[in-house]
């Protein structure tokens, strides 16, 4: 047996090295290789094969002069994605035939032995593409993901998630984290999405659900003394999908004890170094910090991209006197006049504007206001109500533009925040920096949804020290500890400081409408471990999916996934999800009422 000094990291029984490391240096060196005929080119005399495997392409040729007949004879019958090992000799290329744009470019290897270990079928969909050739159809290439994953960008992806994981790990481990697993099959609790659910067969109508999150049991672990938790966790929500939406996905979940908020954003703008510097991104430390009230003022948003600049202003005192029905109405309703100045945005086109009133129409405003100033004068829906002095009021000089929307701020905010990154494209505005991090903080503990009162982040957000007399009197006022990460206008991860009192947690679910025997059973388990001691704790969660997504810059979380969804959950490569037997069924104590057309 060989001792484990003498294992290489690329060697195995049938190759000797992988293609992608070989280098001028390695000339006269004979070598096995192995991989997958990425493309053949025939000559007659001679066979040129970019021979691929994971970490990069090589070419190798096949001639007469060095090659053994039978070998040279199967060179010329090579497909596309057959598998094959060569042996050879590294040689450099004359300075004429060298390839500038692969790593191996200065070298190919002269093939004396080839054999095929695999016979591969045509390609349904193609490997090798030229920079010319588009991608075909995404729902292709998902049915045939085996060979859309051996694209090198994909492959790419794949591998710096990788990367990002390992960081991640040997990161917390160096700050005395523990990895811990926690269950899949656990039971169903309100977290704000629907479960998925999994019949039992030994408990028949009885059911387990996926976790949405490990949020409880990485709460129990603290007050089981664990202190300090991390887990590469995967979890499942069943949702609509979007681009960046898959109906299972992987966070990089942490928790601790004794800990306050400084201690949890400290220790994650850490990670966050740590990852950036893997892929190659800027971060510098401190991360910016405003609270979710100044976000919603300034951005609308409460995942602002601060690439640019832009802030919403409010015009409110700007526009009182102004002799305009739709703003005198919304202001008298106890609505606001905000908006956006534009320096410079006058030399937009009606059409542009149009553009951007689109974007807002589209986040839910009926419609936005807008004043050109130019040396003739002002113009526009809101310009032509506007006195000189009330556009000095607001900031509108010659040349510039405002879009402003009048209503309540749950209205214009969106439509605002959709506005204001619309108009930075319509004007071409360069970003003041390529990475922009950000702490939103102090979000608020609930939001009313239909006039009802839901849980903001999920029912476990420790009310703000200051706020927690307002709980039965007015809960919409009550702030949290709660903070999100932001990267260029996403976001990355939710976290807060978690309620440790049993008490307090009663009342928070009173609150959200739940009556005592309805707590008892769905959180009487968290509600007893609390009871036995618990050490104050919080914690956030990273989506590992959209990070690799936005360091990548992929235009989908399915080009980070190995085998995703699409956006209507199914697997298309595997065929799920799929109708079972009805012995099956039977099983599990099921039966299927009805079926949708086609299934």
């Amino acid at each position: 047996m060989e001792s484990m000094s003498r294992i290489e990291p690329e060697r195995t029984r049938l190759r000797d090295r992988m293609v992608g490391g070989l280098r001028a240096e390695d000339h006269g060196t004979r070598l096995r290789l192995a991989g997958w005929v990425h493309r053949r080119r025939d000559l007659g005399g001679l066979v040129f094969v970019d021979l691929r495997d994971r970490s990069g392409l090589v070419q190798v040729s096949f001639g007469p002069d060095w090659t053994e007949p039978a070998s040279l004879a199967l060179a010329h019958d090579l497909g596309h994605e057959d598998v094959i090992l060569v042996e050879g000799t590294v040689e450099r290329r004359p300075d004429g035939a060298r390839n500038r744009e692969i790593a191996t470019g200065e070298i190919e290897v002269r093939a004396v032995r080839l054999e095929r270990l695999s016979d591969a079928a045509t390609p349904a969909i193609p490997v090798y593409r030229t920079a010319e050739d588009a991608l075909p159809a995404e729902e292709l290439r998902l049915q045939h993901r085996v060979l859309d994953l051996r694209r090198e960008d994909l492959q790419r992806n794949l591998i710096l998630r990788h990367k990002l994981v390992l960081a991640a790990r040997n990161y917390f481990d160096g700050l005395g984290f523990l990895e811990v697993e926690t269950p899949i099959l656990t039971k169903a609790t309100p977290e704000g999405a629907r479960d998925y659910l999994v019949p039992s067969r030994v408990h028949k109508g009885e059911f387990y659900a996926l976790p949405q999150s490990p949020q409880l049991y990485k709460q129990i672990l603290m007050v089981s003394g664990f202190d300090r938790y991390f887990q590469i966790a995967r979890c499942f929500r069943d949702e609509d999908l979007r681009a960046d939406r898959q109906p299972e996905f992987t966070q990089i979940d942490v928790e601790a004890s004794f800990v306050e908020p400084d201690d949890i954003l400290g220790w994650m703008e850490g990670l966050v170094v740590a990852l950036s510097s893997v892929a190659g991104i800027d971060c510098g430390r401190p991360f910016p910090r405003i609270s979710w009230a100044e976000s919603m003022e300034r951005y609308g948003s409460d995942r602002p991209d601060l690439r640019f600049t832009l802030e919403i202003s409010d015009w409110t005192a700007a526009t009182a006197d102004l002799e305009f029905g739709i703003i005198r109405s919304q202001v008298a309703a106890g609505g606001r006049v905000r908006g956006l100045w534009l320096e410079g945005g006058a030399r937009l086109s009606r059409k542009e504007i149009e553009s951007i009133e689109a974007e807002a129409k589209a986040a839910g405003a009926p419609g936005l206001l807008w004043a050109k100033r130019s040396a003739e004068g002002l113009s526009g829906t809101l310009g032509k109500f506007l006195s000189p002095a009330q556009a000095d009021a607001m900031g509108l000089g010659v040349g510039d533009l405002v879009v402003a929307a009048a209503g309540p701020d749950k209205v214009t905010s969106p439509a605002l925040a959709a506005a204001r990154m619309a108009a930075a494209r319509a004007l071409g505005l360069q970003p003041v920096r390529e990475h922009a991090w950000l702490w939103v903080t102090e979000f608020p503990v609930f939001v009313e949804e239909d006039g009802v009162l839901a849980a903001a982040h999920h029912p476990f957000v420790m009310p703000h020290k200051d706020d927690v007399g307002l709980l039965e009197s007015s809960p919409l006022a009550v702030r949290g500890t709660a903070y999100d990460l932001v990267y260029n206008g996403t976001e990355f991860g939710s976290g807060s400081i978690r309620i440790h009192q049993p008490e307090l947690q009663r009342r928070v679910f009173r609150v959200l409408g739940l009556q005592d025997e309805e707590i008892d059973t769905k959180f009487g388990f968290l509600l007893g471990a609390l009871a036995a001691g618990a050490p104050p704790h919080g914690g956030i969660a990273l989506g590992l999916d959209r990070i690799v997504q936005r360091f990548t810059g992929s235009g989908s979380l399915r080009d980070v996934i190995a085998f995703p969804k699409t956006t209507a959950a199914r697997a298309l490569f595997e065929g799920a999800p799929a109708p079972v037997g009805q012995s099956e069924l039977e099983a599990l104590g099921l039966e299927v009422t009805s079926r949708k057309r086609g299934s």
